[in-house]
């Protein structure tokens, strides 16, 4: 799924959306003393109150909020798995018999609390559903009802959320004119942050996925390798983190470690302009030979084939891994780039990152930013000022990192 995909389904979780229809909800409770199964029952979600449904609709939304490959992890399932999560997520999906597809969710519910304590006792909430997404129309159709033909696509969607203890509070009772202790000694589930959840199957634009998963966490760049591996059985992932730290090791063990401003930006830049071309499309990835033209196109000199293997081999020991365009470069549009030094910190985009120098001055290392405008400092604009010796227009020795 992209961003776009995930977006498109997250909308649909509002009140009185009629494209999307919430069959069933199932509730678990665990108790975390003993990780058993407290109570869990299951009803048709238009049963709910107003009040219920539109809590449940904000936690599902928030299930699907976040970053991909930072919050959100499209994951694959492992083929020929024992006891395949794929299996019983997919056996759910298409039986309408509401009793099967409560034990298919208790299965899995079996597998969370397999050699597992949660900290809180929490709800593992289910839901089955579908929402309808009209098809495309071609230009001589343009004037025909968007609601003529509709895509219907069924999906399970799960939530976990922990529970909390009842604030103390003292309250006023107007009758008896009198101050009481609000005694209150149910748990209050929060709604407002899931601690996990999952997704399936994946959809990209308006075709199922049931090979993958669309896994959430709670933390950004800490998904639980225990929870989809054994309770998703789904495969290893590498986080855009994980990514980023691969592709910066291997440009640095290529590069000896130093890379000017001018070509880390030209890097970007060439990244970026791939990251554009595909922006409709999944997220397009980097191979050795992709992190080879990028380089070569970027200005970085004597970059063979062999330095690029053998900086694959030290790093990561697989010469067919590919990194996700998106995760390897900073925000493009944004100041995500920090340069912090004892006298300052500067914030700069990927792109603005070729007017930053850092030069030798008086045997000094310093910082030069190439500016179009005066520079204004609490209101007084700075006086111009001549260098007595010439900056050497040699690279500098240490590279200006992110």
């Amino acid at each position: 799924m992209n961003k776009k995909d995930i977006a498109t389904i997250r909308r649909q979780f509002k009140k009185g959306n009629d494209k999307l229809r919430i069959s069933d909800i199932f509730n678990v409770y665990i108790m975390k003393e003993s990780s058993d199964i407290y109570h869990h029952e299951s009803m048709p979600f238009g049963m709910l109150d107003e009040d219920q449904q539109e809590l449940f609709l904000g936690n599902f939304k928030k299930v699907l909020a976040g970053q991909l490959d930072e919050k959100l992890f499209e994951l694959k399932f492992k083929r020929d798995a024992e006891d395949s999560s794929q299996l019983i997520l997919h056996r759910g999906l298409l039986t309408n018999d509401v009793e099967e597809w409560t034990n298919d969710m208790l299965a899995l519910v079996a597998k969370m609390l397999q050699d597992r304590q949660y900290e809180h006792d929490v709800v593992i909430s289910f839901i089955k559903a579908e929402y309808l997404k009209a098809q495309k129309r071609s230009s001589d159709e343009a004037e025909e009802s968007a609601n003529d033909t509709m895509y219907s696509h069924s999906f399970l969607l799960c939530s976990i959320n922990k529970t909390q203890e009842p604030k103390k509070e003292l309250e006023f009772d107007y009758v008896e004119r009198e101050f009481k202790y609000n005694v209150t000694v149910n748990p209050v589930i929060n709604l407002q942050a899931p601690l996990s959840g999952f997704l399936f199957p994946c959809f990209n634009d308006s075709a199922a996925d049931v090979n993958h998963v669309l896994y959430s966490t709670a933390k950004a760049y800490e998904p639980d390798t225990t929870f989809i591996e054994d309770v998703l059985t789904a495969e290893e992932i590498m986080t855009a983190r994980d990514d980023k730290s691969v592709f910066e090791e291997i440009v640095k063990d290529i590069t000896g470690d130093h890379l000017s401003t001018s070509a880390l930006a030209n890097v970007y830049e060439e990244i970026n302009r791939v990251v554009e071309e595909n922006e409709e499309d999944e997220a397009p990835k980097l191979d050795r030979n992709d992190v080879q033209r990028v380089l070569t196109l970027s200005g970085v000199e004597n970059v063979t084939p062999e330095k690029v293997e053998t900086a694959y081999q030290k790093v990561i020991d697989d010469e067919k891994y590919e990194m996700k365009a998106t995760s390897v470069i900073p925000k493009y549009n944004s100041k995500s780039i920090k340069i912090k030094t004892k006298v300052a910190n500067i914030a700069i985009s990927p792109e603005d990152l070729r007017y930053v120098r850092q030069v030798v001055f008086n045997n000094k290392r310093c910082i030069m930013i190439e500016v179009e405008e005066d520079t204004v400092i609490e209101g007084f604009t700075m006086a111009e000022e001549s260098l007595v010796n010439k900056v050497s227009e040699k690279e500098p020795e240490n590279a200006i990192t992110e």
